[in-house]
């Protein structure tokens, strides 16, 4: 998930999620039309259904939902034969219908801070922007915050086209310049050399948008330490990082003390400074406990691990 900026919602959503949710629409009926029978009356009156029940109460879960409409409280086979297969509540699929279309959305948790049951409430609806519109202004702001970056790079990162990328990146007017991987862009204004980046020590959650930036990896991160790092959908763990290079994986063990193993030896300063991270971060998080929603398998190890600061 990528926080932006209010102001900035109208055009991620016109860029990248319109056409998401017609898709998910389509899939979603498809799937229950399959498992239940249901025709589009049906799927119309449920969701009809749980729009009602999401506007009565100032917040509700998945689970208050599936209790308050009696017609999406079945489950289904998701995913059939595939290694992810899963069973879920028709609920769940009618949300993440109204989520995608903009038409309900998340609020604050129910519980603590690192509870996964979010609450629902009525969204507001969002400013229609025309879409090459939208992906002009959403390539700025990657070009902004990731440039340089490969036409690759912007098409992994929001999912489009190559064509709709390759508009969208000429429509910011960025200029070409050369990268290891190939020909990459920057903005105009971005052109000037810019002074070492002496960024030391750090400990970035998974997901985080530094290493999920980038289609292209290899300035940052050693190949061979991919398969330890990410999940097999491409979601990144969290990662120890030194001087802007990722140098290896750490996780949150269950007595709360931070785990972290070097995928490559850093030296010796390296070692003590991301050390200090890890009792910072210790102390940080007290008594919650952090488990990523997407597991890594070094991110598993680290956290059934009694104690690692080594080297693999």
């Amino acid at each position: 998930m990528f926080v932006v900026p209010a102001r900035l919602a109208p055009a991620v959503r016109s860029a990248t999620v319109r056409d998401g949710g017609a898709r998910r629409r389509a899939d979603t009926m498809a799937r229950l039309r399959e498992a239940l029978g249901w025709d589009e009356g049906r799927y119309a009156a449920a969701e009809r259904a749980v729009l009602d029940a999401v506007a009565a109460r100032d917040g509700s879960t998945a689970a208050q939902l599936v209790a308050d409409v009696p017609a999406v409280r079945k489950r289904i086979v998701v995913f059939p034969g595939k290694p992810w297969e899963t069973r879920q509540r028709v609920g769940s699929q009618v949300i993440g219908v109204l989520a995608a279309e903009g038409r309900i959305r998340r609020t604050r948790p129910a519980g603590s801070w690192t509870s996964a049951q979010f609450r629902w409430t009525p969204a507001h609806p969002l400013p229609d922007v025309p879409a090459a519109e939208a992906r002009a202004t959403l390539a700025r702001h990657y070009l902004a915050a990731f440039g340089p970056v490969t036409v690759a790079d912007l098409k992994w990162w929001t999912g489009w086209t190559l064509t709709d990328t390759r508009k969208a990146v000429a429509a910011t007017g960025a200029q070409a310049v050369e990268l290891d991987e190939g020909t990459g862009h920057v903005l105009p204004g971005d052109l000037g050399e810019t002074a070492p980046d002496e960024s030391g020590a750090a400990l970035l959650p998974g997901l985080d948008p530094t290493p999920m930036g980038w289609r292209h990896r290899d300035w940052y991160l050693d190949p061979g330490h991919t398969a330890a790092l990410f999940d097999r959908n491409g979601n990144i763990g969290p990662t120890p990082w030194w001087n802007g290079r990722i140098v290896g994986g750490w996780a949150q063990h269950a007595d709360g003390h931070i785990n972290h193993r070097f995928l490559t030896d850093p030296g010796k300063a390296a070692r003590a400074a991301l050390a200090e991270e890890a009792d910072r971060l210790s102390a940080f998080l007290s008594d919650s406990r952090v488990t990523p929603c997407y597991r890594t398998p070094l991110e598993r190890r680290l956290a059934g691990a009694a104690g690692a600061a080594g080297r693999e």
